[in-house]
């Protein structure tokens, strides 16, 4: 693909703003947007009677037939490293909105080669893509290192799609593109069971359900939280923990893994960033009664 292809929106030409910085005590933050997937609303919750998720959406003020996910990425430095977590669409399909991150990385002044470490929450199309875009890996230094699960690993060489609800065409996208990235990058890949410090106050941890291999990442320091939650929670999974998206390979797990970690988040009052929530997706997590509240911090200018 090329880079400056028509596809891709000049950045002087955007009206809306695709990086938001902050800083988790002595660790420097940045959410890059990838773009935008719209998709069906029945992705949100294919378990929920339909009238019941078209009340929802009509109550948020969305139609009723569509509902557009974020796609968030996030640039993380700590102890010397640069590191990147996601990597965004890249051209695996063709969703017009979507796979802007690589540009968009170098707007905001961070050159790939500075790249020390990705970490994957997961081998989804739209969080490896970004890394197959044509003349990436050219850009990438060559000891770069790619953390992510290795239960991840092993699920895509033989995945099970009995229990998703997806549209058609994307199970195939999804195996086709997770096994491309593990062939390409076989010599990067850095595995890990169940946690590994990627830097100082940097750790990667499995949570499985919504793939086997799953994982978020909780910045601390100072006194400071941030969880990158992946594809864990979504706008409608603080009112509806239960309810299940339809790119959940085990739904009922993933519920259960969402529900500890807003509890989590409710209990240590740290912020959370997630995959699919509103740009940029920084907020907190209150309990509202049974279910949850989400919070988003006021923008810091």
């Amino acid at each position: 693909m090329n880079l400056h292809s028509p596809s891709y929106i000049k950045v002087s030409d955007e009206f809306v703003p695709s990086r938001y910085a902050l800083r988790i005590g002595e660790i420097d933050v940045m959410v890059v947007s990838d773009g935008v997937l719209t998709l069906p609303g029945a992705m949100l919750a294919h378990n929920a009677e339909s009238a019941v998720r078209e009340a929802w959406l009509k109550d948020n003020f969305l139609p009723p037939d569509a509902f557009d996910w974020a796609l968030n990425a996030v640039v993380v430095r700590s102890g010397g490293r640069t590191i990147l977590i996601d990597a965004g669409m890249g051209a695996e399909f063709p969703l017009p909105r979507a796979g802007q991150l690589i540009h968009r990385l170098e707007a905001a002044g961070i050159d790939l080669a500075s790249v020390t470490d990705v970490v994957l929450t997961h081998m989804h199309m739209d969080h490896v893509g970004g890394l197959l875009v044509d003349g990436v890996k050219d850009q990438l230094r060559p000891d770069l290192q790619i953390h992510v699960a290795a239960a991840e690993v092993k699920f895509w060489e033989s995945p099970d799609f009995s229990r998703v609800s997806m549209p058609p065409g994307f199970p195939d996208a999804l195996r086709e593109t997770a096994k491309r990235f593990a062939k390409e990058y076989r010599n990067q890949l850095r595995l890990f069971e169940e946690e590994h410090e990627v830097a100082p106050g940097v750790v990667v941890h499995r949570t499985g359900g919504h793939t086997p291999g799953h994982s978020v990442v909780r910045l601390t320091s100072g006194g400071d939280r941030l969880t990158f939650a992946g594809d864990l929670v979504f706008t409608v999974g603080f009112e509806h923990p239960d309810w299940h998206n339809g790119f959940e390979h085990d739904p009922e797990e993933a519920a259960l893994v969402r529900i500890r970690l807003l509890q989590e988040l409710v209990e240590t009052g740290g912020l959370l960033v997630a995959t699919h929530m509103p740009f940029p997706s920084v907020g907190h997590v209150a309990a509202d009664g049974n279910v949850f509240r989400w919070v988003p911090t006021l923008w810091d200018y």
